[in-house]
Formats: C-alpha cells, structure tokens, sequence
C-alpha cells in the first residue's frame, strides 16, 4: 500500500483537520463528535440540509458544505456509516428553527443511523424529514442495501435542494422536491480497478488486467457483471443504455411522519426517460480516473442521448463521489423541470464546487 498518510487509523481525522484548516472561511469542524458545518450556522429561519456517510468519497459529503448545498456533513470512518450522535449533534448545531432535511443514501448503515438520528431529534423538538436515495440501476438488492443503492443523484439533490433552502422554501417543500429529484435520477458505474481502505492495507477486490467490473458500487460492492475489458464508447454505451432503458420501477420506502411521530411506508414510482426530456448528465470519476477520460465518455454519452431525442441542457464532468483511488467512472442521468434548472444555476460556494 502506497499512499499518503501517517497512520491508517488516523486518516479520516487529519483529512478533516487539513480541509477545516484550508476552507476555515466557509466551514468548521466540531470533533467530538465529528461533524463539519457551515460557518455562518445556524441561520435562523433557513431549513437545514445535512447528509453523511462513510468517508473515502471525497469531496462527498463534507466539501460540499457551505452556500446552497449543506448545512452539515456527518462523516464516518472509510466507507463507514457514521453514528446516530454525529448526525443530531449536527442537527442541534445548525437548526435554526425552520426544520431539519436528512438526504440519505440507500445503504442499510445510513439508514439504521440516520433512522435513529431522526427519532431523537424529534423527541428533542427538532423537526426532521430524511429522504432516500435509490438511484443506482444496477441491482435491486446487494451488499450493504436493500433495494437500489444511492449513488451519484445524491450530490445533485445536495446542490438542489441547498438551492431552495437557502431561497426560503420550508421543509415540506424541500422534502417534496429531494423525493422528485431521486425518481427522476438513473444512475450506474464501472470499476477497472479495486481501491485500497487504509486500515485493510490490501485491495478490496482482485480484477485482472484484462477484466472490468460493471454496475460496480461505490465501497467496491460487486455489480451485475465481471466481463473482459471493452474500449470505451462499447462501456459508454452498456451504461447509458441501461440508465435510458431503466423501465418505471415502483418500491415502497420508509418516511418519518412528524405529525404522527411515526415511521410509515410509502409508495414511489419513477417513470423512464421519453424523448423530449431535459436531462442533466452527470459523468463522474471513482477517483483514479483522469478528467480527460471522462470527457471521451461525455462524447459517447451526448451522441447517444442525441440520438434519443433527449436534450442534454446540463452536464458536470469530475470527481465529486470516489471511492478512494479506484479507476472508474458512473453516469448519472437526471431529468430536469424549469424548477430543478432554476435551483441547479443558483449560487453555490463550498470547498468543491462553486459558481
């Protein structure tokens, strides 16, 4: 193992400690338990937007804070979920009294905690939603999940639904808006490589040099298909054409009801993309893949959609959900409104993304 770091057992802290040091004027860092937050927090009468998960998929979440995305980001040891006390110690410090919105990947571990965080925020007197994401088309079940993954429209309801809460929409209206944002987005990735968690000091998986892993998941779960390795407009085109022809899948996921104090289910259905839809396309490094590969990607991807008849009126190409140093990439594909368009051009000022 070649990488840059003092003790393995020490990396996720002093990776914080470096980011809180180098963005000290937009976020802070609280340790015990460890959180990162807007330094401007909490705003009062502002909705707070809070997500986490397990470290090694910088910049997510934690450089994502900061003007019209999060409020706070609960981040766990590598691909770790972090704990029920992270998420409401974050919760109490960056409330400012219009509520509390969880975005929640679809990872058994987020969801346990971040259950758990909700039922003791409430019984503080926080109002709290957590909405669900499930975006990855790869497969139903798998390590880690039950149902589909959250992958890659996370980061794209963080920039959205930031946007309505730094523009005043309440709580309802931002829960409402994550919710149409997950069904609308279709996400799915490959692994050339295996990527190595510090404390484990080996790969995660074996690949050889001639294989790759497709529908891959974002700790090294496997996916759909170990197959030899494919130039990459035939990868472009087994991904983009899974996200397209992904057909309206129905499931049945749990939401906090904070009138009746209780978890219930809830019935969701996401229709398939048409011709003449507006989409965002999303192509996004594992974290060892260069910027100049994923723009060949982009090309095959735009050529594709332009022979679908559908529009690509959005795009972002880079490094925004890793996993550690693995050779890879996944494309998101999210179908946008003049509402979601409006909130994805708004301002936005965190140590990852800003315009």
């Amino acid at each position: 193992m070649k990488k840059l770091i003092n003790k393995p057992e020490d990396f996720v802290r002093e990776s914080l400690e470096g980011m809180a040091a180098a963005h000290s004027n937009l976020i802070k860092l609280n340790y015990d338990p460890a959180f990162v937050y807007r330094v401007d927090a909490p705003i009062q009468n502002k909705v707070a937007i809070i997500s986490g998960g397990g470290s090694g998929h910088e910049p997510m979440h934690a450089g994502f804070v900061g003007r019209g995305m999060l409020d706070a980001a609960c981040p766990g040891e590598v691909f770790t979920s972090p704990t029920p006390n992270q998420m409401l110690e974050a919760a109490k410090q960056v409330d400012g009294g219009s509520g509390i919105l969880y975005i929640v990947k679809n990872y058994s571990g987020d969801v346990m905690n971040f259950e758990m965080a909700t039922e003791l925020a409430y019984s503080e007197g926080i109002r709290v939603l957590n909405i669900l994401i499930d975006d990855d088309v790869a497969v139903k079940d798998s390590l880690y999940t039950q149902g589909r993954r959250g992958v890659g429209t996370t980061i794209l309801a963080e920039k959205i639904c930031g946007a309505a809460a730094d523009l005043g929409y309440d709580l309802l209206q931002i829960a409402n808006l994550c919710r149409r944002v997950n069904l609308n987005g279709r996400s799915m990735g490959i692994a050339l490589t295996s990527c190595t968690v510090p404390t484990n000091g080996t790969p995660t998986f074996e690949l050889s040099d001639r294989e790759i892993e497709l529908g891959i998941g974002i700790h090294g779960e496997p996916g759909i298909e170990r197959t030899a390795i494919k130039s990459v407009d035939e990868i472009t085109e087994i991904l983009t054409r899974s996200l397209i022809e992904d057909a309206a899948y129905s499931r049945t996921l749990r939401e906090w009801d904070e009138d009746k104090g209780e978890w219930v289910d809830v019935e969701l259905v996401n229709l398939p993309f048409a011709k003449g839809d507006r989409l965002l396309a999303f192509v996004n490094s594992m974290g060892g893949t260069p910027v100049s590969e994923l723009y060949i990607v982009y090309r095959k991807l735009a050529q594709i959609c332009e022979q679908q008849g559908l529009q690509i009126v959005r795009n972002l190409i880079g490094p925004y959900i890793t996993s550690l140093e693995m050779q890879g990439c996944s494309i998101t594909l999210l179908k946008l409104d003049d509402e979601m368009i409006w909130l994805w051009d708004a301002p936005v000022k965190t140590p990852s993304w800003r315009w």
